[in-house]
């Protein structure tokens, strides 16, 4: 049995969100079909709800208070974000891959699988999705897409 909701969170990325030729199914078809695939209920349900923190309007809450400001991560955020994953968000804001608003939704997300430890990996999915998720983010995207598809590519040499 699949306990992990970000393994869960990335087989529907993958098999549901990313496909442009079919229309997303609902959450009762989702939890069906994530059900079939051998995910626990409880998961099944964090992860939607996961989701469901990707489609309000936190990106506008955000964008003013991020233009000129700098980020201090808090206790709880230094505890699960290490110096490794909190470069990589910064690396993902000097190439333009992210805007600071972006990262402030990236960080909640992060923060809202509830793992104890977060790693660079888990963040590059969840940067993907966050992207996927903002109309006019496309070239971001395709950006980031390179980057995570790039060096799973390169292991397997």
């Amino acid at each position: 049995m699949k306990d992990n909701v970000l393994d869960l969170l990335i087989y529907l990325f993958e098999n549901y969100m990313s496909a442009d030729d079919e229309p997303r199914p609902d959450r009762d078809t989702l939890k069906v079909e994530l059900d079939r695939a051998g995910f626990a209920e409880p998961d099944i349900e964090r992860a939607l709800e996961w989701l469901d923190g990707l489609s309000g309007d936190q990106l506008g809450k955000v964008a003013e208070a991020t233009v000129r400001a700098v980020r201090v991560f808090s206790g709880p955020e230094l505890t699960r974000l290490d110096t490794d994953v909190r470069g990589y968000l910064m690396y993902l804001e000097n190439v333009k891959i992210l805007s600071g608003a972006q990262r402030e939704v990236v960080i909640d997300r992060l923060m809202a699988l509830e793992a104890d430890e977060i790693d660079v990996e888990q963040v590059k999915w969840v940067v993907l999705m966050v992207l996927f998720s903002q109309p006019g983010q496309e070239s971001a995207y395709a950006q980031m897409e390179d980057l995570v598809f790039e060096e799973r590519s390169d292991a397997l040499h």
